[in-house]
């Protein structure tokens, strides 16, 4: 993590670089006042031309880039966070479709991948606070007849996850054990942004 540093604004507007609905959902259930906004970047070319050795890396490189095209005023704190699926070494995309879907759980199933995660706070295009996290997932061995019926049941909106599973909902029943913060697990770490938040000055501590 990076050092805090203090933020000379009693009321400073925060932003949600994202357009994921849980992301959304976290931060309104928390009792936050922010605005959303989904972040101004090309994710694919920036994958492609991104300087990076590990999905650690990766998350951290496109967490800042996603904050950093946000447009803010200066006093504004810009949330920036990306989530990288990891298995045996590789790093995996989001895919496009059902029937890709089922493959991609064909290939996680009675595996454990993990779940690499990197949320910045951002003011001014500088990073003030940077939090990772990696999450241990453990699926069950799943039939193909689950998976087409899980698929079925949970519709086209697994699409927006690289694991095409929202343990929120649904995905749960694919699990044999998780091991890691369940709110990183959902894309962003809420008990650690609220704590920088505080120090930052940017919510009643």
């Amino acid at each position: 993590m990076v050092n805090i540093q203090t933020i000379n604004q009693k009321d400073p507007k925060l932003i949600l670089g994202s357009g994921s609905l849980i992301r959304k959902t976290i931060l309104q259930k928390s009792g936050l006042k922010f605005s959303a906004q989904p972040p101004d970047v090309d994710e694919g070319a920036l994958k492609l031309t991104a300087d990076v050795s590990n999905a650690e890396e990766m998350s951290a490189y496109l967490a800042r880039e996603k904050a950093r095209s946000i447009p803010a005023r200066e006093s504004d704190l810009v949330i920036g966070s990306d989530q990288i699926l990891e298995f045996k070494g590789q790093l995996y995309d989001k895919v496009s479709t059902q029937k890709k879907a089922k493959e991609r759980l064909d290939t996680l199933s009675g595996q454990t991948h993990y779940l690499v995660s990197t949320t910045v706070l951002m003011k001014e295009k500088h990073v003030v606070w940077e939090h990772h996290a990696r999450s241990q997932m453990t699926m069950r061995a799943l039939s193909s007849c689950f998976i087409d019926s899980y698929l079925r049941d949970a519709g086209e909106g697994i699409l927006a996850s690289v694991g095409c599973y929202e343990v929120e909902g649904l995905g749960i029943t694919l699990f044999e054990s998780m091991k890691g913060d369940y709110f990183s697990i959902l894309g962003l770490p809420l008990l650690p942004l609220l704590k920088a938040l505080r120090d930052l000055d940017a919510i009643p501590a």
